[in-house]
């Protein structure tokens, strides 16, 4: 395997990814990237002309976007099992709540944090439709297991679990006993724990240093 460079920045949905690349146990460099002008400089934007974290640069391949690196990496990791077979009807669900996640679920919780209101008899026009149906319908999915694909646990737990629990925290997802129990199951895993030591410990040098 080509050395995986990772890009992020301990306050981004980087850690999304860097829980993802410990799921994997996979070879990895971290390129910490401060916000402000190292992410917007000529390097950076060939990396990712958005100027924005995580990215992942494989060899010659780059990948952006958190919920797209995570399925990159679980099929660059097959033993993992991190992803349903294709041929396998649980690949379907599990591509449903990943692209959900990404989706209708991150628009909801951002309109609800920003107060936007969808106009009445506009909802046909939105893609998650409204806010209630959203998380309703996330919540409906838990039901099948511990899992998102049941007793599998996959890249798209990593990035539905990591938006719910934001969610949480930010108020931007209300609170319901299925969505801590879920999040609580997936935190407990080793590798959210490891990522997420490795970000608290940059970040407490970040400031020992400043």
């Amino acid at each position: 395997m080509s050395e995986l460079l990772f890009y992020t920045n301990p306050q981004s949905r980087g850690r999304i990814v860097h829980w993802m690349l410990e799921e994997t146990g996979a070879d990895y460099q971290t390129i910490w990237m401060d916000f402000g002008p190292k992410m917007k400089d000529t390097a950076y934007l060939a990396v990712n002309p958005m100027g924005k974290v995580p990215a992942l640069k494989h060899g010659e391949v780059v990948v952006t976007e958190a919920p797209a690196i995570c399925a990159y990496l679980a099929d660059l990791s097959p033993e993992k099992n991190l992803a349903p077979p294709v041929g396998n009807p649980a690949r379907g669900i599990y591509y449903r709540w990943l692209f959900f996640a990404a989706g209708p679920l991150e628009a909801a919780a951002t309109a609800k944090s920003m107060g936007w209101q969808v106009p009445p008899g506009k909802s046909g026009f939105i893609g998650f439709g409204c806010y209630e149906d959203t998380i309703n319908a996330v919540e409906k999915a838990l039901s099948n297991g511990p899992y998102l694909c049941g007793e599998q646990f996959t890249a798209a737990d990593v990035y539905v679990g990591s938006a719910l629990g934001w969610g949480m925290m930010s108020g931007s997802i209300e609170k319901r006993r299925a969505f801590e129990a879920y999040v609580g199951r997936l935190y407990a895993r080793p590798a959210p724990q490891r990522a997420n030591a490795i970000n608290e410990e940059y970040l407490k040098q970040s400031r020992q240093q400043a």
